[in-house]
């Protein structure tokens, strides 16, 4: 059964070109562009990774992470963190919200950021 992929990104094209990269890469994608959306999305889908912008319009992507980890249940379920926001000390607040990784979008191409979500399921 295909991996079930959740993204939450606030850029519309990049929600289409990552769904589209995905979908053909074998994943069932889910997406918003809202953080709390999000929060629905994932307790209702149960998504197996989530791809997360950190600058969301209105709650950004540390909120998401807070929220999301309050429930146990969320605990196995990798979050990669994806942003253009290079800030040391936002990087490492969502590291220790459970980010698995904090990803500088500029510096992946769309196929590299498929590979990175590939390697969680192999």
């Amino acid at each position: 059964m295909a991996k079930k992929i959740l993204i939450i990104e606030d850029e519309k094209i990049l929600i289409d070109m990552f769904k589209d990269k995905l979908t053909r890469a074998g994943f069932k994608v889910i997406s918003t562009m809202e953080a709390r959306e999000g929060l629905e999305l994932a307790k209702k889908e149960k998504p197996d990774l989530i791809l997360l912008d950190i600058l969301l319009a209105g709650e950004d992507g540390i909120f998401f992470l807070k929220e999301f980890r309050k429930d146990s249940e969320n605990i196995s379920i990798p979050v990669v963190a994806f942003s253009n926001y290079d800030n040391p000390k936002t990087r490492a607040e969502a590291k220790e919200l459970g980010a698995k990784e904090y990803l500088i979008k500029t510096d992946y191409t769309p196929k590299e950021i498929v590979e990175k979500v590939k390697s969680y399921f192999t």
